[in-house]
């Protein structure tokens, strides 16, 4: 597990990269072009549609949702207050209901939704199963979901910035999980930035269609939700606890401040 893939972890992360996120973040890693293209295979084709972006943060991709779907139609949920702080000032987002909550465990009934979206939230699950599962649970029959993310690295010096950061699986876990929790025709589409030219994939986006409403799986919802997201719990931790958890997100951080440029520069040089 990386050392960001942790929800207290990743609340203190987007604390600060909140201040940032659109400016520098989105220009690198999830641009237009790619939103577009991921968005493309969601079949957000009618107005009415009830759709979820899971891990919303500050509403880019939402904003990319709502050219094609009512805002009124669009919830938003995220675990961030701060990035959630942002989307609230997008005026293309202030009819979308924004709600905190936890990807893992969702704050909806069964059969709610019929599309659910997730763009840059998986690399911060520590169980992407449960989380999936939860996708597959919120939507009615017929339902469909799109979920972006990144895929492990094929550069060995890449790989392990990555997997130190946080999570980057092999496009074979994503089917996998997908299947797993019930999905049907699980496609995975792949996305790339124009500085990418890596010989390997940079990252997917996985298609797929809830036929029934019976789940496949069902996995114990972890303890922690949107109720204890104000301070990330750091009240409640041991100094020794609170001493592990700097050290982590110190180097967690510093492998994702690391992991963008030298992926850049490698893959410029395989050009």
């Amino acid at each position: 597990m990386g050392l960001i893939q942790h929800k207290r972890e990743a609340y203190w992360f987007y604390r600060f990269l909140s201040l940032g996120y659109d400016r520098w973040v989105n220009p690198l890693f999830w641009t237009p072009a790619m939103r577009d293209e991921a968005l493309r295979h969601a079949a957000l084709d009618d107005p009415a549609l009830a759709t979820l972006d899971a891990g919303a943060g500050t509403g880019f991709t939402t904003e990319g949702i709502v050219d094609r779907v009512d805002a009124g139609n669009v919830t938003m949920l995220d675990q961030s207050p701060h990035q959630l702080a942002k989307a609230a000032a997008k005026p293309a987002l202030g009819a979308c209901p924004k709600l905190l909550g936890d990807a893992e465990r969702l704050p909806f009934a069964d059969d709610a939704f019929d599309r659910y979206v997730s763009a840059g939230s998986i690399e911060y699950w520590p169980d992407p199963q449960q989380g999936i599962a939860e996708a597959y649970r919120v939507l009615r029959p017929g339902g469909r979901a799109l979920l972006i993310g990144p895929v492990e690295p094929g550069n060995r010096i890449l790989k392990a910035l990555a997997s130190t950061w946080m999570l980057f699986p092999p496009e074979a876990d994503y089917r996998a999980w997908f299947e797993r929790a019930g999905f049907e025709e699980v496609e995975l589409h792949a996305l790339a930035p124009d500085w990418y030219r890596g010989r390997s994939t940079y990252a997917v986006a996985v298609t797929g269609t809830k036929t029934g409403s019976d789940l496949a799986i069902q996995h114990p919802r972890p303890s922690w939700s949107a109720d204890n997201v104000s301070g990330a719990g750091l009240q409640d931790l041991t100094p020794l606890e609170r001493l592990r958890f700097a050290g982590r997100f110190v180097l967690g951080s510093l492998a994702g401040a690391a992991f963008v440029p030298i992926g850049a520069v490698l893959s410029r040089l395989r050009r």
